[in-house]
């Protein structure tokens, strides 16, 4: 992943919609961001169990972690380290952002 690849923005300083659909195109990506937004921030292992226990997804820790790649390069997940762990978190901007134009 390049440095222009790591947070989706365009050169107006918008995010990237095409990033942030991509993102949002797959079911388990959105199951990852349903779960953040209940919690608010979770490590890697968290996420797994939670959506191996709630959703009965056959999915591993690797998988998961390439979803969590796509959300963040879309800006929808930020990350920062706690400790020893890799804490995931829910970034709304980019949707925000998206939605102003059609929203409001």
């Amino acid at each position: 992943m390049t440095c222009n690849q790591k947070v989706a923005y365009n050169q107006f300083m918008k995010w990237d919609k095409d990033a942030i659909f991509k993102a949002l195109a797959d079911s388990t990506r959105r199951l990852i961001i349903d779960e953040l937004c209940e919690q608010n921030e979770m490590t890697l292992y968290e996420l797994t169990v939670r959506l191996l226990m709630k959703y009965e997804l056959s999915i591993t820790r690797q998988a998961i972690a390439k979803h969590l790649a796509v959300l963040e390069g879309a800006g929808l997940v930020t990350s920062k380290r706690k400790g020893k762990y890799r804490v995931v978190m829910f970034n709304n901007e980019p949707l925000k952002d998206l939605l102003k134009g059609w929203v409001e």
